[in-house]
């Protein structure tokens, strides 16, 4: 097929999650078991599933058009890839992993200074050596094939790791000396896939839905009839997204009021609502918000 879009997803952690988002922004993907190509509902897309830590390698070769990867990885790569748009979406939370310093508790180091000459265990060795450039510290740093938490003392003087809770660092009697990096998931592009007419199109359109879905997640539909006498009092109780939309009905006393909010605090506006004089207040759920 001459228009076809080599798609890289992340295998591992946000596998599910990334199928879950593209099946909310209209994208039916299918994982199979010990297959590495999912399939999707659209002839024009070919998928592979790929680490997130190499993605941004693959992408920026044009073995793959384009792909989902987190920021940390295309600063690990050093890739030169096209960042097509920030997917904030991950398997614990919506705030962004950060990547940590860490030493023991009774570690005497106390800033990034003390690691000079010590050794640092972590998965991400250049995110890592560039952090200690920046800071002008000279020490061995060492890739880490997993279970990095446990290795200090005795393995290493400290280490550098992901958290999104820190709970994991906690329970391993560490903390936290600086901040090397937050990263989000990115959707990303090869250069010269993204100069291609076609193939733009095709990135662009999908990260539009993408970002629809990431904007409809947490938030709900309501809609109502409210008397035209106490319009201004039912908007006063809303919180919209934009401005609500207000249509005529062919009672002329009345008006349909639509709108969006967020979905936890629905439980606390409803009642308002009709105590106000709303009445048939419907809610319903939302897949993507395009604004």
């Amino acid at each position: 097929m001459s228009n076809l879009l080599r798609l890289g997803i992340p295998a591992g952690s946000l596998q599910e999650a990334t199928g879950r988002l593209f099946g909310r922004a209209g994208y039916k993907i299918t994982f199979r078991s010990r297959s590495y190509f999912p399939t999707i509902d659209d002839d024009e897309i070919e998928c592979m599933l790929i680490r997130a830590q190499e993605m941004a390698r693959y992408v920026e070769d044009g073995a793959l058009d384009a792909g989902l990867t987190g920021h940390d990885w295309i600063v690990e790569n050093g890739a030169d890839v096209h960042e097509v748009a920030e997917l904030v979406f991950s398997k614990v939370s919506r705030r962004p992993v950060r990547w940590v310093l860490c030493v023991p508790n009774d570690s005497p180091v106390e800033t990034v200074k003390d690691l000079e000459g010590k050794r640092i265990a972590t998965e991400a060795v250049g995110l890592t050596t560039q952090f200690l450039e920046r800071h002008g510290v000279t020490a061995r740093v060492e890739f880490s094939w997993g279970a990095t938490e446990v290795k200090p003392p005795r393995l290493a003087d400290a280490i550098v790791e992901v958290t999104e809770t820190g709970s994991s660092l906690r329970a391993n009697n560490l903390r936290i000396v600086e901040e090397v990096l937050q990263s989000t998931p990115r959707f990303i592009a090869n250069h010269a896939a993204y100069e291609d007419p076609w193939k733009k199109q095709k990135i662009d359109d999908m990260a539009l839905m993408l970002r629809g879905a990431m904007a409809a997640e947490g938030k709900v539909g309501l809609m109502m009839n409210v008397p035209s006498k106490i319009l201004q009092e039912v908007i006063d109780l809303l919180p919209a997204l934009q401005k609500p939309t207000i249509s005529p009905l062919a009672d002329e006393a009345w008006v349909a009021v639509m709108t969006v909010v967020d979905e936890s605090v629905v439980r606390t506006i409803i009642p308002k609502l009709k105590s106000a004089g709303a009445r048939g207040i419907v809610e319903y759920p939302l897949n993507k918000v395009i604004d």
